[in-house]
């Protein structure tokens, strides 16, 4: 009757030693550390990059924990956040010779302490949120007035080249603000301009202004379009951020939306506040421009003259100078790709790149009219311009496919990739409102937050132990399960801990013992019904279980709601809440069966249960069923 099956034992066996190898790496905590990633494409993080900083660190007589390579970045580890300062400035002499233009960056991080063979296994401590972990805080602007302006003057070349394929004549195309003015001649020809754009630019309103030979057709924005570009500018640069971020290997960042035009970054264990506004401005655009072929540009090349009105000059990868025209034929906003590759014929790196069906249509018309002319793709990164490749224009490209080749080892080929892929933000952004919260009080917020988890555990135990005897002991331990569980679950899912979820960890403890006195009131009242002790055990546990889920899944169900529609902390306090639930399941009702069948299932002659004082009506404490 109260007997589990050997598989059943094995399968709880299992659970508990998950349980504990995934929840061990969050005891071992986290050691203060720097972290040097590249601040340029160009720049190569590899061995040679952890050399230098080991023997900067041996220089200045410093005791690590260990020099890393991991990935993109070399990661030191100290024992103290003095020794983390002191390695920090003495890896910024080593490394950035140039203050205005670094080549790397030296930021300050928090790494876990787990031991390795535990990493290897994947169980890695839980991400713990900016109020635990301690980090920087950012809240950023966004200029909307910027992207309407970058988005009218997209009107401008898109309206110049939809009357150019139409053959309508104009006399010139002018932004005024955020409108575009077409001068015409005639009253044929504003009618030929407002049919252009009523076919191909929905999003555009169009006016009359002056007439005669000063007539101009004036198109606007409209209103609703208007909030759509602000809409997209904003999710832009959400995900242009996200994706720098999570390549520069920040654990866990929170960057979400707050009102129409802000945007709140939370960097956890970066405790580099300038070093953070770098990672956050390390964005990439790229741009494809003419190469200007004429004699004054080569004696500018030379430095021997100065740069021709309307170009601008910029370096290649090898150092030599290249004259451009500021004209931009195509922009990084027509990516919707970029890979790194090899050459077919010459295996060299490439980066091969994807473009819309607009991108596709400039870049054959541009590649078409230019055959034999040079033309040149700048990437931009932290505003300085480099040259990538300048090849001459062979024949007419189509298919919106382009590759990129040119002085690229295969590293520089997959971080260009990773720039281009990171993309370019939608409109620029101004940081507001910054602060940084301390490793120590992140600490303090822990310290705080498990002591208030462990004496409320403790609390319940003593009060469980005092009422229900043994079955109080066996409900201890199925709550001290249930966190072990819900910590466990929470480490492999990587979900992020906040102070809220914490609390949320707390209330979880009172939702699953609850569950066990459901169980241990239903035993003590089947053996006042004169129940035999191994009956009440069985029926117990069975009758108690349709309750049990009963509640549980109505408050589940409440967990679900405020994981659906809330965000923040709310989702931080939902998702711990909801794990909880379903562990505190699992433990309160299948593993503490298991631990009371493994104590009391193989008594056949069972004459009682410790399971405190039972209490008959009419009668005093039941006989059979004291504490033992």
């Amino acid at each position: 009757m109260n007997r589990y099956p050997v598989w059943k034992y094995t399968i709880l066996l299992i659970v508990l030693l998950v349980g504990v190898l995934y929840t061990l790496p969050n005891f071992f905590g986290e050691a203060p550390a720097v972290q040097v990633s590249a601040a340029k494409s160009a720049v190569r993080v590899d061995e040679s990059t952890r050399e230098r900083v080991e023997q900067a660190l041996k220089a200045a007589s410093l005791p690590t924990g260990g020099v890393t390579l991991d990935g993109t970045s070399v990661r030191a580890r100290f024992e103290s956040t003095d020794e983390q300062l002191k390695a920090r400035d003495a890896v910024q002499r080593a490394l950035v010779t140039d203050a205005n233009d670094p080549s790397y960056v030296v930021a300050l991080n928090l790494l876990s302490r787990s031991p390795a063979w535990l990493t290897k296994l994947g169980a890695v401590p839980m991400y713990l949120g900016l109020d635990l972990r301690g980090g920087v805080h950012f809240m950023l602007q966004v200029d909307m007035n910027a992207a309407l302006d970058k988005k009218v003057e997209s009107y401008a070349g898109d309206l110049r080249g939809a009357l150019r394929d139409k053959n309508i004549r104009h006399g010139g195309i002018s932004r005024d603000g955020q409108a575009v003015e077409v001068r015409t001649r005639d009253a044929a020809t504003v009618t030929a301009v407002k049919n252009v754009i009523a076919d191909q630019f929905p999003d555009l309103v169009t006016s009359d202004a002056g007439d005669g030979e000063n007539a101009r057709v004036v198109a606007r924005i409209k209103p609703e379009a208007v909030r759509k570009v602000q809409d997209q500018a904003l999710k832009q640069n959400i995900t242009t951020l996200h994706n720098r971020i999570n390549e520069l290997g920040v654990a866990e960042p929170v960057i979400q939306q707050q009102g129409a035009d802000r945007i709140v970054v939370q960097l956890p264990g970066v405790q580099d506040t300038a070093k953070a506004k770098d990672i956050l401005g390390r964005t990439a655009t790229l741009e494809v421009r003419m190469v200007d072929e004429s004699s004054e540009a080569r004696a500018a090349e030379r430095n021997s003259g100065a740069v021709p009105f309307g170009d601008e000059k910029y370096s290649d990868r090898a150092g030599q100078a290249i004259v451009v025209k500021k004209q931009v034929v195509l922009t990084g906003e027509n990516l919707t790709d970029a890979q790194p590759g090899f050459d077919n014929q010459t295996q060299q790196p490439t980066v091969n790149l994807t473009l819309d069906a607009k991108g596709s249509r400039i870049f054959r018309d541009v590649t078409r009219d230019n055959i034999g002319k040079r033309m040149a793709i700048v990437l931009f990164e932290k505003g300085k311009g480099e040259v990538v490749t300048a090849p001459v224009i062979r024949s007419e490209i189509s298919g919106g496919r382009v590759q990129i080749s040119g002085s690229m080892t295969t590293v520089e080929a997959n971080d260009t990739a990773l720039l281009l892929r990171a993309g370019s933000l939608a409109a620029p952004m101004e940081i507001i409102e910054e602060r940084t919260i301390g490793p120590s009080l992140g600490a303090e917020n822990i310290s705080r937050g498990f002591h208030s988890v462990a004496w409320g555990l403790a609390a319940i135990a003593v009060f469980m132990c005092i009422y229900y005897a043994l079955f109080g002991v066996i409900s201890s331990i199925a709550l001290i399960v249930n966190v072990m569980l819900l910590v466990a679950i929470l480490s492999m899912l990587q979900a992020t801990l906040t102070l809220p979820g914490i609390a949320a960890m707390a209330l979880a403890l009172g939702v699953a013992i609850d569950s066990n006195v459901l169980i241990n009131e239903r035993i003590r009242e089947e053996l006042r019904n004169g129940a035999t002790p191994q009956a009440a055990i069985a029926t117990g546990y069975d009758r108690a279980w349709a309750t049990i889920l009963d509640s549980n899944v109505t408050t589940l169900i409440a967990g679900l709601a405020l994981l659906a529609f809330g965000s923040g902390p709310v989702r931080g306090f939902a998702v711990v809440h909801c794990i909880g639930i379903l562990t505190s399941m699992f433990s309160a009702v299948f593993f503490s069966r298991g631990l009371v069948n493994l104590w009391y299932g193989r008594r056949k002659k069972l004459k009682s249960v410790a399971i405190g004082t039972v209490w008959r009506p009419g009668a005093d404490a039941a006989s059979g069923a004291v504490v033992k």
